[in-house]
């Protein structure tokens, strides 16, 4: 790994590590954005599992950056039997153990691991759910995560983005150290890991002044 790539990752490993395990530290101080935000992951995902009338089965999904837990929470134990939690910080893991509450019975892996250097079990998931978390990639690691998550999803299974985008140039976070980019740089990079969008949705009902998110659907 070059050093300007290890000091981007491990600058944001450090950043992380100076965040406390809670709601208000998983969503940069704006914990107010959860209720809405779960909402519209609910209404985006269920048409395509097979309890709602579409193809895919609902047996596993793989949170990914999954912090405490939120997502895996009140979005995918509420859909999948089970889910596996990927996350690059072992207190956030650990915290997520309490927080998690009546459904942690659900959550079968806990997985510490940068995304950059995990790789999934093949043909393991249904759904692979990926939010807030893909600006701590460089573009060919975010290339050839997507390439290994291919081969972990099971037949009709998918690949779910949502993710801040800005409207014109790539924005870098020093403080984070993050990538924000804009959707034409997404969709190029999406398509260079052989992935195929079949749904777009862009999350309303957020605070202004904030990023606009946008959801991937993708085989």
């Amino acid at each position: 790994m070059a050093e300007k790539e290890v000091e981007f990752y491990g600058n944001a490993k450090n950043y992380w590590e100076t965040i406390p395990p809670t709601i208000d530290g998983m969503l940069g101080g704006f914990p107010e954005v959860s209720t809405v935000d779960v909402k519209t992951s609910l209404a985006f995902l269920r048409p395509f599992l097979t309890t709602h009338g579409g193809n895919t089965p609902n047996n596993r999904a793989l949170d990914c950056g999954a912090g405490i837990g939120r997502v895996t929470k009140y979005l995918l134990t509420s859909l999948f039997n089970q889910v596996d939690m990927v996350e690059l910080n072992q207190t956030f893991l650990n915290q997520a153990q309490s927080y998690l509450g009546d459904r942690k019975n659900k959550v079968d892996r806990y997985i510490c691991s940068g995304l950059q250097d995990f790789v999934p079990e093949s043909g393991r998931y249904n759904v692979i759910w990926c939010q807030w978390v893909l600006g701590h990639l460089t573009d060919e690691d975010f290339v050839a995560f997507f390439t290994r998550c291919k081969a972990a999803i099971v037949p009709g299974g998918l690949i779910v983005i949502k993710e801040n985008v800005t409207s014109e140039e790539r924005d870098f976070d020093q403080i984070d150290s993050s990538y924000t980019r804009p959707m034409s740089e997404m969709i190029s990079l999406i398509k260079r890991s052989g992935l195929k969008i079949i749904k777009t949705k862009k999350q309303e009902g957020l605070p202004p002044g904030l990023f606009a998110v946008y959801m991937f659907a993708m085989k």
